[in-house]
């Protein structure tokens, strides 16, 4: 029992940081998309310097640690005159790590868009870049909803990182109170309780969304 009082009377600390949490993985979600589809287009042009900067960001924040990332930003760009608060410094870094996974996603999307589509918009006239506002990224953003969607909750896990740079989210909430109450077992668990009802909510709602969105029309 004084492991359940512990929780509810921490619940209001750890709600606090369960709300920073989602603000932090939604912002870095909307701008990671915005960055993936840019690269994504990059990614597919012509041009070989667009294709090659493209690859060479995709590669090496694939290739790298999420965490070192962070600590590049947050600790490194001083050394270059860039001093970023800790909320900027983590929604920086997990926009440009999800933005070169959402990257791939949309550029195998828009890829999945048929030929077919491009020739009937040039015909209507249609420029190449209208043709992709209009037309391919539109139906690229449904193909890609699967892949969008474990992105958001990979995030919102990922989150957890930026207590190291002194963001007080979920996971720093509950270790501020067990620098206090000595009690590591019952508020890490609660934690845990709560990414997991992050996960398996957004992971209902996206499984929702894929049937809506594969629904057969009818008359």
């Amino acid at each position: 029992m004084e492991s359940l009082d512990l929780v509810i009377h921490a619940s209001p600390v750890l709600l606090h940081g369960a709300a920073i949490t989602v603000k932090f993985a939604l912002a870095s979600m909307v701008f990671g998309l915005l960055v993936g589809i840019v690269v994504a287009i990059m990614g597919i042009s012509t041009s070989p310097v667009l294709g090659g900067i493209a690859r060479a960001y995709v590669s090496v924040m694939r290739g790298t640690p999420l965490l070192v990332q962070m600590f590049v930003v947050y600790y490194g760009l001083p050394d270059l005159g860039i001093s970023l608060d800790p909320t900027s410094a983590g929604i920086l870094t997990l926009t440009a790590n999800a933005g070169a996974y959402l990257s791939e996603s949309m550029r195998g999307a828009i890829l999945g868009i048929g030929r077919g589509q491009w020739s009937a918009a040039h015909s209507l006239g249609l420029s190449h870049l209208q043709t992709l506002h209009y037309i391919v990224c539109p139906q690229a953003l449904r193909l890609a909803v699967p892949s969008l969607g474990n992105t958001l909750i990979s995030l919102i896990k990922d989150t957890s990182l930026v207590s190291v740079i002194t963001v007080t989210e979920l996971l720093r909430s509950s270790q501020e109170i067990i620098a206090s109450t000595f009690q590591p077992l019952p508020l890490y668990l609660s934690v845990a309780a709560i990414y997991w009802l992050f996960s398996t909510g957004l992971s209902w709602a996206q499984r929702r969304l894929e049937a809506r969105l594969t629904l057969p029309v009818t008359r």
